[in-house]
């Protein structure tokens, strides 16, 4: 598996494994959760992806209880979180409604509980999960900078923001923002002409993309045209659909690092397929043209 090095200090798996649904999945018990970890450790992914308010806050409790009971796999992964939503549920249930807080006082909260929930003294990449339009980068940045200095968070960047939003953060703080995690799939195809993508191209950060599979939707009927150019690579190749898609992210030369979660052991192991396919230029066009419906002008 290759990797992507983000900063001489930190460097992730090019595939990261995203913890978003493990909540949902009908067995959360350590011994399942570490199952799902041995698995892509095992194609030599070894990047997590979590988030304060994934699974209604519990996600990652229920990630940290598969610590507690195998402590020595912390030191084979990198733990991405994630840090800003406010909602009504969990331990924010009694607040008026969904808002964002990119404090000082709350930045840190959150962090204090991450470490505590996910049984860890440090994360390695810290996220701000959206862009906040009462956010004051003279609070906000400083913050990071502190965590960074502590050693409770190794890096941080942020998620969804726009260009002008990471350059406003970025303004106030010392440390470097090392990634933008941004939806970008064949469905979702806005990043690579809007300037998202080219911001972070022309400052050597590489992206991370959520929802690399469209959410589930990539397979739907409605995108049969799609489907059928992505099923005929994928005999083509000896491969699966699923693993193209996900190519197509990888052989662009943004370095984008695809976050893919799913409770289902055999996709967990198929994951890593995507690393086998090959996408060349004419091909990842014919890819792009049959997303967007349309040949490019």
């Amino acid at each position: 598996m290759d990797r992507i090095q983000l900063s001489p200090e930190l460097e992730l798996s090019r595939l990261v494994y995203g913890l978003w649904r493990i909540g949902d999945d009908a067995d959360t018990s350590p011994k399942h959760v570490q199952a799902k970890v041995e698995a892509c450790l095992a194609q030599g992914i070894t990047t997590m992806d979590n988030a304060d308010i994934y699974g209604g806050y519990t996600a990652e409790a229920i990630f940290g209880a598969a610590l507690k009971a195998s402590p020595s796999l912390r030191g084979k992964i990198e733990i991405i979180t994630k840090c800003g939503i406010v909602a009504p549920s969990g331990r924010h249930s009694a607040v008026r409604g969904k808002h964002y807080d990119t404090s000082a006082e709350h930045i840190n909260a959150s962090v204090e509980t991450s470490l505590r929930d996910m049984a860890t003294d440090y994360v390695d990449l810290l996220l701000i999960h959206r862009p906040d339009p009462f956010m004051d980068p003279d609070e906000t940045g400083p913050a990071l900078d502190a965590l960074v200095a502590s050693g409770k968070v190794r890096a941080v960047g942020v998620s969804n923001f726009r260009p002008y939003d990471f350059s406003l953060l970025q303004s106030s703080m010392e440390s470097q923002l090392l990634t933008n995690q941004i939806e970008i799939s064949l469905l979702a195809t806005d990043a690579f002409t809007n300037g998202d993508l080219a911001y972070l191209q022309e400052r050597a950060i590489a992206p991370m993309a959520w929802s690399p599979l469209g959410g589930g939707s990539l397979f739907k009927p409605e995108n049969a045209a799609l489907i059928e150019v992505l099923e005929r690579i994928a005999v083509e190749q000896g491969l699966d659909a699923t693993a193209v898609a996900v190519a197509w992210l990888l052989a662009h030369p943004a370095n984008i690092l695809p976050v893919l979660g799913t409770n289902n052991p055999y996709r967990i192991k198929k994951i890593g397929d995507a690393t086998k396919v090959a996408i060349d230029r004419q091909t990842w066009f014919e890819l792009y043209t049959a997303a967007i419906g349309k040949p490019v002008p």
